[in-house]
């Protein structure tokens, strides 16, 4: 699988974009120490004009570079605690659901009808407007938007696999059926949940980017999407402001795409092979 995945054009090249988001983020204190929000230097300075600003500034004299790196920080945080939150509560009702039928599988699968019928980002944008921007209710605006994937693709799993001959065994010996179903149903049901994961990452980074654009980000965090909200009242006189977060995001969106497709790619080829 692993050599699968490195033959592959595009998982390679989401890999290393990927790579260099890690790099910056975990740069950018080291780079960048204090506050990237501080003034640097004098106001909407064009890039490359002052190698000590190399990207320029904003409207306040902000270093546009720093608040780059940074912002790759706040991306990163929010993409991968929104995932695995999302992924941990499908799996678990997903599996709640599955594993047990009857009354408590409607139940759950009707809760799930219900959340997906209300758009990701309204709902995340509602919650927000709601309880107040902070980084940790934006991953939670985003993962109660994003659950609904994952439960339905763990209760199809749970389902069929409820009925396999090592799940009787389980029952014959005594277990109980939560410890069934969380200690030997749910591992072999998590390899189609977290292939959501790719994607989940993907959107939690652009509804984070979409919320801080509107003014509902974490005001004491740098965000790509703040960055682009501060360069549209300057769009004509100073466009960089706006296109240089702007392509970080979509250049990061691509890489988290192109490296879940490799996996998934691997992922298939191994099990045909096996």
């Amino acid at each position: 699988m692993r050599r699968r995945f490195l033959q592959t054009p595009e998982a390679v090249a989401g890999t290393a974009i990927l790579v260099l988001l890690a790099a910056m983020a975990l740069a950018a204190p080291l780079l960048f120490p204090g506050d990237p929000l501080r003034i640097a230097g004098p106001a909407l300075t064009p890039p490359f004009q002052d190698w000590a600003l190399p990207l320029g500034t904003d409207r306040l004299g902000r270093d546009v570079l720093a608040e780059l790196f940074h912002g790759a920080r706040t991306s990163l945080v929010v993409g991968l605690a929104a995932a695995a939150a999302s992924l941990a509560v499908g799996a678990v009702i997903g599996t709640l659901a599955g594993f047990a039928g009857g009354l408590a599988d409607e139940a759950l699968m009707r809760l799930t009808d219900a959340f997906q019928t209300v758009p990701g980002f309204l709902l995340a944008l509602a919650f927000v407007s709601i309880v107040g921007p902070s980084l940790s209710v934006v991953v939670a605006a985003i993962a109660l938007s994003a659950w609904t994937g994952p439960a339905r693709i763990a209760r199809a799993e749970v389902l069929s696999i409820r009925e396999r001959d090592f799940v009787a065994g389980a029952r014959v010996v005594g277990m109980h059926p939560l410890e069934i179903a969380f200690r030997e149903v749910l591992p072999n049901a998590l390899p189609p949940v977290l292939a959501l994961s790719s994607i989940i990452v993907a959107q939690a980074i652009l509804i984070e980017a979409a919320l801080s654009f509107l003014g509902l980000g974490d005001p004491n965090r740098v965000t790509w999407g703040g960055m682009v909200a501060e360069g549209r009242t300057v769009l004509r006189t100073a466009p960089f402001l706006s296109i240089v977060p702007g392509i970080a995001l979509v250049v990061t969106v691509l890489g988290v795409y192109l490296a879940g497709e490799g996996a998934v790619e691997g992922a298939a080829v191994r099990k045909g092979l096996s």
